[in-house]
């Protein structure tokens, strides 16, 4: 490698000795609004998590609601987050015996999960609803608020959950094959 080739790359230095580079732009369209709830959810978990240290460990007199609302807030996070995974169809999956079953199969199979999964986030829209009707006028233990709030956010996780799980179905049928059949592809491949 001859001293030529080395400045035949992109130009960082300046003719002025400062370094020039420019990052490319953000786009953010394509963020769905479950990312930007469970970003929200994140920051304000962040924060509590901060306020909790610094009770705890500069001001030596710790805030007791801070861990209650973490530990609610991380429940929220997750829930939330977890339609992110749908959506983008990426939750954990085995796709090895899909590489060695006959075609016809694989693609029943494929429909099945996908079934399936609709299935089940809406059987757990149900439950989860009615599990709030059962705690009724339950409170949190420290922060005087109803534990159905929580309950209530877990509930539309799940519906999001459950509407991102038809959507993901919708996106199989049209393409012919889904991504257990081609774990190659993604929900972002257009083919």
């Amino acid at each position: 490698m001859s001293s030529a080739d080395i400045f035949d790359g992109p130009k960082v230095m300046g003719d002025d000795g400062e370094f020039h580079a420019q990052d490319e732009a953000v786009d953010l369209s394509a963020t769905t609004i479950e990312a930007w709830v469970a970003l929200g959810f994140f920051w304000v978990l962040g924060l509590t998590v901060f306020y909790q240290f610094f009770t705890r460990y500069v001001m030596n007199d710790s805030a007791a609601w801070t861990e209650e609302i973490a530990r609610y807030l991380l429940i929220a996070t997750v829930f939330t987050g977890a339609a992110i995974g749908v959506a983008k169809n990426n939750h954990i999956q085995v796709d090895f015996f899909y590489r060695h079953m006959p075609v016809a199969l694989a693609r029943l199979l494929a429909r099945l999960v996908d079934v399936l999964r609709i299935a089940f986030f809406g059987a757990a829209v149900g439950l989860t609803i009615q599990m709030m009707l059962k705690l009724g006028n339950a409170r949190m233990t420290i922060v005087d608020l109803p534990m159905n709030l929580v309950y209530g956010v877990c509930a539309l996780g799940f519906a999001a959950m459950f509407l991102r799980s038809i959507w993901v179905m919708r996106v199989h049928m049209r393409r012919g094959f889904t991504v257990l059949e081609r774990p190659e592809t993604s929900m972002e491949d257009r083919a």
